[in-house]
């Protein structure tokens, strides 16, 4: 068959598609196989759960003390104790003893008197079955502890055990085949022996889809990966179908490429019923029935693969097994800054989240759909419905949380300049104070000191040089916050220059080369200190930006730069040295630079801001910090800036 474009006729919305899910598939249960109770947490009955035995099944004692008849103990009182002689009308007993044959009180051990060693002195009556546990006080034989459909939790292995339930029915857990397809794909066991190529692609999906299967409940098994070849998937899909599976997911080809084979294969073998959501990320989803088994196609970009499962494969799996779905934790949370999104596509956005001045204040993260790490370090996912084009700052807006809310509590949220010492902070702070996190968002300098005049962090990194005298962020702080007391704190000195492809190749030796040579330069976005610093040098040097041959494209983290200089894509960024290092690039120094803390005063002396500054103080931190490279630390720690 020749390749062809797949073209989505028909997207439908979010609600549409899951649907049609259910209306195919959403009858469809997982067989029933009988287990061992105390093996079932977690588990849906398929069967009620009828208790065999009771609990208990004999009269027990509830306390230590003597066992009873209490018709015997009536009348006692101080004025007229009453005696009784162990072995013949009261019985020593300790709690979960069977109550002796005729007895059915239980006068507790510290309620005697003692009187040598054959009688007890009482001075007050003691109730029928008072401090007894009855036969069947907790569960009778023949009552029903749980009907069909439960999901067996702890505590429900309890009452199971106790009532003489052993063995139980529930439904099987789904059983999901995970087919990987890109003829650019690696295993990772493959890349250790053999490094990756231009073009290759470490396969990381079926682990994450995996996982994500085992979450709701369900086993897998992954198949070996297939190239771009429609009759390879074709015969794996038909073969799975047919087999011992209640669901497939082909990863990758589900989009409109020519190379894309998941819908002509599920349409070739069965039908196609959805093909395309008003969603991103995981557009491009699809799904339909082979063999009556559901067949997703997963987006191949990671985070559209793990939306597009958790969207429609795991609540099905769900379903078929009886659970309920998933509980979503949420909060109010007000975005920092303004959000834009696109009209007719509902948008799952990834957000890092603080509390501030007792608000959450929610900073959006890299939006693209290949970058696992935009989840991996998100807090909570914002969903934009397809009706508006955003959000606007601090609107209040409720977003799905994927940390708790007392985590979120204890992080210290850092917005501004990026700094490779940053994510060594966020590193050392675990091991000093376990209960403390950092989050940071890299926006700019100027965009740091936004951030803190519109209460949206705790601390700003800041390093915007004053070219009228050469200091560092105080001329900023006070024009931009002149009603914000603050303190600031020097985390580094750092080494500010050229990053350039290792052998420096275009013989570089100063900023001048940029336009003599004709170089490819990488930038730092607008408010940034590095592009502050850079513009300066360039009106110093009398250069004109227009003249520096990709001034305009820019990147928001200096490893960014870095990692565009390695890749070809630029001859040139400014950037620091510890980001060159990192990657075993060059570096031409140009400037030693402050690099800061900005620390509204309110928070200055609160417990999660004390557990930074300490850390930022210890020696382990300057230690770790000075060997990366490039970095001073003589002032690491010091306030060198308070606003009056």
């Amino acid at each position: 068959m020749s390749s062809k474009r797949n073209v989505y006729l028909d997207m439908k919305s979010i609600e549409e598609a899951r649907e049609i899910l259910f209306r195919e598939f959403g009858l469809i249960k997982t067989g029933i196989e009988t287990i061992d109770s105390a093996q079932a947490r977690g588990r849906v009955l398929a069967k009620p759960a009828v208790a065999a035995i009771s609990s208990p099944n004999f009269h027990a004692a509830a306390m230590d003390g003597i066992a009873v008849d209490a018709a015997l103990t009536f009348g006692a009182s101080e004025e007229a104790p009453k005696i009784l002689i162990p072995g013949e009308n009261a019985f020593w007993v300790n709690t979960g003893h069977p109550m002796p044959p005729g007895t059915n009180g239980v006068i507790m051990i510290e309620h005697l008197n003692i009187i040598g060693e054959l009688q007890v002195e009482i001075e007050a009556p003691v109730f029928p079955w008072q401090n007894v546990r009855k036969m069947g006080e907790d569960i009778v034989a023949t009552q029903l502890l749980f009907p069909r459909g439960h999901q067996i939790n702890s505590y429900s292995l309890g009452a199971l055990l106790s009532g003489g339930i052993f063995r139980i029915q529930v439904y099987k857990k789904p059983r999901v085949l995970i087919i990987p397809t890109g003829s650019e794909l690696k295993t990772w066991q493959e890349v250790q022996s053999v490094p990756l190529k231009p073009g290759d692609v470490v396969e990381s999906n079926s682990a994450v889809l995996g996982g994500l299967a085992r979450d709701h409940g369900a086993e897998f098994t992954c198949h070996s990966m297939l190239r771009d070849d429609l009759s390879f998937i074709q015969k794996a899909v038909k073969e799975a179908a047919a087999g011992e599976f209640d669901m497939v997911c082909i990863i990758g080809g589900s989009s409109a490429g020519s190379e894309d084979f998941a819908r002509p294969v599920i349409a070739s073998l069965g039908e196609v019923f959805v093909h395309g959501v008003t969603m991103m990320p995981g557009k491009p989803v699809l799904f339909g029935r082979i063999n009556q088994i559901p067949v997703f196609g997963i987006p191949g970009y990671p985070v559209s693969a793990i939306v597009a499962f958790e969207q429609f494969a795991g609540p099905l799996l769900l379903n078929m097994q009886g659970l309920p779905p998933m509980e979503i934790r949420t909060a109010e949370v007000a975005p920092a800054r303004k959000i834009a999104s696109k009209l007719g596509q509902e948008e799952f956005l990834r957000v890092k989240i603080g509390s501030v001045d007792g608000n959450l204040i929610s900073s959006q993260l890299p939006r693209g759909s290949g970058s696992i790490t935009t989840i991996t370090e998100a807090d909570g996912i914002i969903r934009i419905p397809k009706n508006l084009e955003g959000i606007n700052e601090r609107e209040r807006v409720t977003a799905q949380l994927l940390r708790p809310v007392s985590a979120i509590e204890n992080t210290v949220v850092i917005i501004g300049s990026h700094d490779n010492t940053l994510d060594l902070l966020a590193d050392q702070i675990r091991r000093t104070d376990a209960g403390v996190s950092i989050s940071s968002s890299h926006v700019g300098s100027m965009g740091g000191l936004m951030a803190i005049r519109n209460r949206a962090c705790h601390m700003a990194g800041a390093h915007l040089l004053d070219p009228a005298d050469g200091s560092y962020n105080i001329s900023y702080i006070e024009k931009h916050l002149p009603d914000e007391k603050v303190r600031m704190v020097n985390l580094v000195m750092r080494e500010q220059g050229l990053i350039l492809p290792k052998g420096n190749p275009n013989r570089v030796e100063s900023i001048e080369d940029l336009k003599d040579k004709g170089l490819r330069f990488i930038n730092r976005q607008p408010g940034s200190g590095t592009r502050i610093l850079l513009d300066y040098k360039l009106a110093t040097l009398g250069i004109d930006p227009d003249d520096i041959t990709g001034y305009e494209n820019d990147e928001y983290t200096h490893m960014s730069v870095s990692v565009a200089v390695l890749s070809g894509r630029a001859d040139a960024g400014l950037g620091i040295m510890a980001a060159a290092k990192a990657l075993d690039l060059d570096f031409i120094p140009v400037v030693t630079e402050e690099y800061d803390l900005v620390i509204p005063e309110r928070f200055f002396e609160s417990a999660k801001i004390r557990a930074v500054l300490e850390t930022i103080r210890s020696a382990d931190f300057k230690n770790r910090v000075s060997s990366l490279g490039g970095y001073g630390v003589e002032k690491t720690g010091k306030v060198i800036y308070s606003s009056s």
